[in-house]
């Protein structure tokens, strides 16, 4: 059979960085199923994204070619209508409004905490870990929250509020290491449930509650992971919110996944089937919403680790997939290793980052210097 216009131009394209169809390589990809070509010409990651759930083409090394197809750009030079209308839909509607607090804690969150426990790290912290000196999971999941507590100088007796707490594992390691009292938020009536089995004797509160609903006052503040949630509509909001509650003297650090460059909306298979109503704040947004609220202190990046933290959450389930496809379905698996895999390739590739923004509210005056040790404060 002929090749067809889309099937020259994918095959061109995919050259170009270095990606044969049919290749010996683990980075090339096996078609399987000849509508691939236009699917993807046509629809973009919605199209590479839905026909691999379908099983229309294979490769060994997603991570791999991922990597080669972001550092390539060959996502800009394919169709660009399904990111039009995606920022179009973000430009019209308020995706993240309070009516769509818990839609996202609903159909991602609450999947199964037994799929998370069998991913994550003992901690079941779903957010990037920092890497510097650590050779497991554990090691730099803790070291993650080691950084953060250490930015932020927690104290003993300290109110602290967790937006966004997870599984509450980030609040029981800042009360059981640092002797703070937590109050944590979530949108995921099953995170709150566990965090409350978990955190049982601890000077953990745990609610079920919509950020904009947070009230009180607290000597630090912190969010993990939770801002790719909020929206660029509702970002000023957020800050406003987060400087209302800090205390003059207090901190707030945010760490979040972060855009090269500024849109509306997330791509439309992560929306469809991993993070709905999600989307990444550019650095841009970030300062124009934080501006005349916050003072930034300090902004660290360190986006490879989240590609490490991928691949470690990808081997995990892996090794437990043959307990937990009595279940999950097929189609469940590939959506999860490609979700993994090819996230992991996208902050390989520096296609999107990974940020930690320290913000007070008045400016920290004389010397003040933030580590990026996670053993380590320096003030």
């Amino acid at each position: 059979m002929p090749e067809t216009l889309y099937e020259k131009k994918l095959k061109s394209l995919l050259a170009s960085a270095g990606i044969q169809v049919n290749g010996p390589n683990p980075w090339d990809i096996r078609v399987l199923d000849p509508r691939f070509y236009k699917r993807v010409i046509t629809e973009s990651h919605l199209g590479i994204g839905e026909s691999y759930m379908d099983g229309w083409w294979e490769c060994d090394a997603l991570e791999d070619f991922f990597y080669k197809v972001l550092r390539a750009k060959l996502d800009k030079k394919v169709s660009q209508f399904t990111r039009v209308l995606s920022n179009l839909a973000g430009i019209l509607i308020n995706l993240q409004h309070p009516s769509r607090a818990f839609h996202v804690g609903e159909t991602h969150y609450n999947i199964g905490n037994d799929l998370y426990e069998a991913m994550l790290d003992k901690h079941m912290l779903y957010s990037c870990g920092y890497w510097k000196g650590a050779d497991n999971l554990d090691q730099a999941q803790e070291n993650k929250l080691r950084l953060i507590f250490n930015k932020l100088q927690l104290e003993p007796g300290m109110k602290v509020l967790d937006i966004g707490c997870g599984w509450g594992g980030a609040a029981r390691f800042a009360a059981e290491q640092y002797g703070v009292r937590v109050t944590g938020v979530t949108v995921s009536s099953e995170q709150a449930k566990k965090a409350e089995e978990l955190g049982q004797n601890l000077p953990v509160d745990v609610r079920l509650m919509d950020y904009r609903d947070i009230q009180g006052t607290y000597d630090r503040i912190y969010s993990i992971g939770m801002f790719e949630h909020v929206g660029v509509k509702n970002y000023q909001q957020f800050f406003e919110i987060t400087s209302q509650c800090l205390k003059d003297d207090g901190l707030f650090l945010l760490h979040t996944i972060g855009s090269k460059r500024s849109s509306m909306n997330t791509d439309k298979w992560t929306h469809k089937y991993i993070f709905p109503n999600s989307m990444l704040p550019s650095a841009k947004q970030i300062t124009t919403a934080s501006e005349g609220l916050h003072v930034m202190e300090d902004w660290h990046a360190f986006g490879n680790d989240y590609c490490k933290t991928l691949k470690a959450w990808h081997i995990n389930f892996e090794h437990h997939w043959p307990d937990l496809k009595r279940a999950y379905d097929e189609r469940f698996y590939r959506m999860w290793r490609y979700y993994l895999l090819s996230a992991a390739g996208s902050f390989r590739a520096r296609n999107v980052q990974l940020w930690q923004i320290l913000f007070s509210n008045n400016g920290i005056t004389g010397d003040f210097y933030v580590s990026r040790e996670a053993g380590e404060l320096i003030v």
